[in-house]
Formats: C-alpha cells, structure tokens, sequence
C-alpha cells in the first residue's frame, strides 16, 4: 500500500476538483481537508485492491454536500436586525387557548385525535397510528386534514368575503 503522502499529491487535485465542482472557492478548501482527514483515519483498512481515486471522489463529493448543507444553515447576516414582537398578554393567550379548544371540539374524532397525539403530544404518525388503531398512513392525513381545517376555523374572516346571505 502506498504512503498516504503519495496518496495526497497522486489524488489531491482531482479531490479538489470534486469540491469546487460542488461548492464555492471559500468552501472548496475545508471539503478537500475534510476529505484526506477522513480518508486518513479510514486509510488503513483500504483493500489492497480498491480504487482509491474512486473511494476519495466518492468521500469529497459527500464531504462538500454535508458543507454546503451546513451553509445553508449558518446564519446570515443583515443590514437591520428585525424587532422582536412583544409576547402576547396572558388573557389574549388564554384566549386563543380557548378559540384552539373550540376549534378542535368542530374537527371530526379521527382528525382531533390524529392533531392532539401528533402536534399537541408530540407523538409520531407512527405511535399515533398505534394507539387509535389506524395505519400511520392513515394518521399523516388525519392530521394534515384536521390542521387544514384548523387554518380555515381560525383564521379571521376575509373581509372581501360577500356577507350575508343570498
């Protein structure tokens, strides 16, 4: 097996072309990196008879997704940082916890059952399913249907709407 230096300076720029191919010149240097680091450590345990441009190619283009992913999640900054709404007065929020109620006594059993484990509980599709005795399929759309109509229950009227009736 060769030396992992040799490896580096046979393989180093088709690593680089990897990850500049994916990402922009600030990143493509970090990607490259973070590809010999891994390949380092997994070096050893390389068959003899593995393609190793194969195998780099193969840990940079992940190397360079997982950067850009991180990317996407790294703040951003901004001219003018926005205001902060106050938080709602207790009475409003017991309000709207009493409008939330109302409205799910108005939603059809399966779908309040299907909300209430899954968005209030905190429970999966999965472990909703099981305890209503339903497929988790079945759950996932009682509970997109009952939030749908959740929306449209509070949501406030459209005042364009024709009042009345005719």
């Amino acid at each position: 097996m060769l030396p992992f230096a040799r490896v580096v300076e046979m393989h180093g720029a088709t690593v680089w072309r990897v990850c500049r191919a994916v990402l922009d010149e600030h990143d493509t240097d970090d990607a490259w990196s973070e590809t010999f680091v891994a390949a380092l450590v997994a070096y050893p345990s390389l068959t003899e008879t593995a393609n190793v441009e194969a195998w780099l190619v193969t840990i940079a283009h992940r190397k360079a997704i997982d950067i850009a992913r991180a990317t996407t999640r790294r703040p951003q900054p901004v001219e003018v940082v926005p205001e902060r709404r106050p938080a709602p007065p207790a009475d409003e929020a017991l309000a709207r916890r009493d409008e939330l109620i109302r409205a799910l006594d108005r939603l059809p059993p399966g779908q309040r059952r299907a909300v209430v484990h899954h968005h209030l509980v905190g429970l999966s599709h999965a472990e909703a399913a099981e305890l209503t005795g339903i497929t988790p399929a079945a759950a996932r759309r009682a509970s997109a249907d009952g939030i749908a109509r959740l929306r449209t229950l509070l949501s406030p009227p459209d005042p364009r709407a024709p009042s009345g009736a005719s």
